[in-house]
């Protein structure tokens, strides 16, 4: 017997069939009633089909989720196991100053992935319930490149992957966006690079610009050797919780969420992002974006007629250098190893013809590094600027940087106008081309509101270090009280958390700044939270805060924040 069901002919436009896909001849039979027909159609009620694609598509949907569940639980314990496990050998050598720091580095490392995974859901999490932010603020496309090599490069270097950056056709290096959301987008595509790349394989990055209807579209390509996809999983690659392969077999972690957060955030930005890949051979990443830009400002002052002497062996990145300081009539020299600069500054000091800054690149072979011959220059000419123009992280080569001469930093890469302002601004003898990880806060008393004691005993550590005077609150009603019952202009800064009891962060903040005393108004109140989303900041900034530092606290972003209050 054929398979049929009925349907009033009253309802038969709620049946989920278009008016188009109807047939006539689907009428099996039919039954008059007083007010209404009563027609029996051939075939599957579409209504029944219906639900059954739909629990198809939520059992599905589920196995994902459960699969995700399993991988998580792998991928978190992972390194928690690290975590805990670096902790008790730490304790046990706590005496064996190499194994100590072994221990930690590694507990570094297993934290900061931790923290990746953590992230990945939460972000998640913010996307599906709607509240996704993006902020709209000024930033340097030389910084966020940067930012984002440095980040990175240790992975690269520990499969050994070979890594090409590549940079055309930049105009404008200050756009309006979300420089953090940018950073995660481009960081999780690398990095699936790195892991989805088998050792001693090649990634090649590059950065373009177009400039169309007003604004300017970033163009950026993420390109590998890897194992590639294949068609019928790039067609579900932006799906939550999917990923290329299981981590307790393939030795991959992540937690599948990142693509679909990468194809979210791209959306939101009003993006695209295409992937062109096959098995075996590689994959190809490119993602287009558009930004309002500001037009750049230059400062070349302090540039003319001066004297440089350059010391760099990568061709590609002296070529845009001289190409630059030509358009600003500088007159330089350039040496690429110990001996020819020996002769330059020999030749230079028998001429009295002194330069008036040296630039100093990537160096390292038989006759030392970057550094050995920094201190080389500085001891012969103790006042001329010396600045290191590198992609190292700067922080990490601060200290013997500076203990070499060097006090200046313009990281690669480099653009027009992030170059020349640096330079002008170090030959007009102003601070601030370096980006010191270290401070001296002497003489500035600071208020740490923190109800969590772990937490307000860490911050306090971190903070002893700057010689500022620290004082404590542990709501937001204690730390009003200690402001209001100090002198007038006593607090420089105060780092406020944002969820306390009694009175919040936000609370806090909003009666300091109504207070009839002038520092209430002047005072620079930092949010210092695990609370890091876009709309948080806002929040923070709406309440009156001068900037935010997300939790767990990075030492070296809390220091420059301190640097510049």
């Amino acid at each position: 017997m054929a398979r049929g069901y009925a349907v009033s002919k009253k309802d038969l436009s709620k049946i989920l069939y278009r008016s188009d896909d109807f047939n006539e001849n689907d009428i099996v039979s039919k039954v008059d009633l007083s007010d209404d027909t009563v027609l029996l159609l051939s075939g599957k009620d579409p209504i029944t089909e219906d639900l059954e694609r739909r629990l198809e598509e939520a059992e599905s949907a589920n196995i994902a989720k459960e699969t995700f569940l399993s991988n998580m639980s792998h991928d978190i314990r992972t390194p928690m196991n690290a975590i805990i496990g670096m902790t008790a050998l730490a304790k046990k050598h706590i005496d064996e100053k190499s194994r100590l720091i072994d221990s930690l580095n590694k507990i570094d490392t297993a934290s900061l992935h931790l923290l990746s995974l953590i992230n990945e859901v939460l972000d998640m999490s913010r996307i599906n319930s709607g509240k996704l932010q993006i902020a709209n603020e000024l930033f340097s496309l030389s910084d966020l490149i940067h930012d984002t090599v440095t980040i990175i490069k240790p992975q690269m270097a520990q499969k050994g992957h070979e890594f090409e950056l590549h940079i055309d056709n930049i105009e404008y290096e200050d756009l309006y966006g979300d420089i953090q959301r940018l950073r995660q987008i481009y960081v999780n595509i690398i990095n699936n690079a790195v892991k989805y790349t088998n050792n001693n394989g090649h990634i090649s990055v590059s950065f373009s610009e177009e400039k169309k209807d007003g604004s300017c579209v970033l163009l950026f390509n993420c390109s590998d050797n890897g194992i590639g996809m294949s068609e019928e999983f790039i067609k579900k690659i932006y799906d939550p919780f999917e990923r290329a392969g299981n981590s307790t077999i393939s030795g991959i972690e992540g937690t599948g969420l990142g693509m679909s957060i990468v194809q979210k955030l791209v959306q939101a930005m009003g993006g695209e992002i295409n992937i062109d890949s096959k098995v075996d051979e590689g994959t190809s990443v490119t993602i287009r974006i558009p930004f309002l830009y500001s037009e750049p400002a230059i400062a070349a002052n302090a540039l003319q007629g001066k004297r440089f002497l350059l010391l760099m062996k990568d061709s590609k990145s002296c070529e845009v250098l001289e190409k630059y300081l030509k358009e600003y009539q500088v007159e330089y020299e350039r040496t690429t190893d110990f001996s020819s600069m020996v002769s330059a500054l020999t030749e230079a000091d028998f001429s009295q013809k002194p330069y008036d800054c040296f630039l100093l690149g990537h160096v390292d072979d038989s006759t030392g590094n970057s550094l050995d011959m920094a201190s080389y220059i500085h001891r012969s000419n103790p006042d001329t600027p010396i600045v290191l123009i590198s992609d190292d992280d700067w922080e990490k080569i601060e200290y013997d940087a500076n203990r070499s001469g060097i006090e200046h930093f313009i990281p690669i890469p480099f653009f027009r106008k992030s170059l020349i302002n640096a330079l002008d601004t170090v030959l007009s003898g102003q601070q601030g081309s370096s980006s010191s990880s270290r401070i001296d806060l002497s003489g500035k008393n600071i208020l740490l509101v923190e109800d969590n004691l772990i937490n307000r005993e860490i911050a306090l550590e971190i903070l002893r270090s700057t010689g500022a005077r620290i004082d404590t609150a542990e709501n937001g009603k204690e730390a009003i009280e200690r402001f209001e019952n100090t002198d007038e202009g006593f607090y420089n800064i105060i780092l406020m958390d944002i969820q306390m009891p009694v009175m919040d962060g936000y609370s806090a903040t909003r009666n300091i700044r109504n207070l009839s005393r002038t520092d209430g108004k002047t005072v620079k109140i930092y949010a210092m939270s695990a609370n890091i989303f876009a709309e948080d900041i806002a929040k923070a900034r709406e309440a009156g805060m001068d900037g935010h530092i997300a939790k767990p606290i990075d030492i070296n972003k809390l220091m420059q924040t301190l640097k510049q209050a």
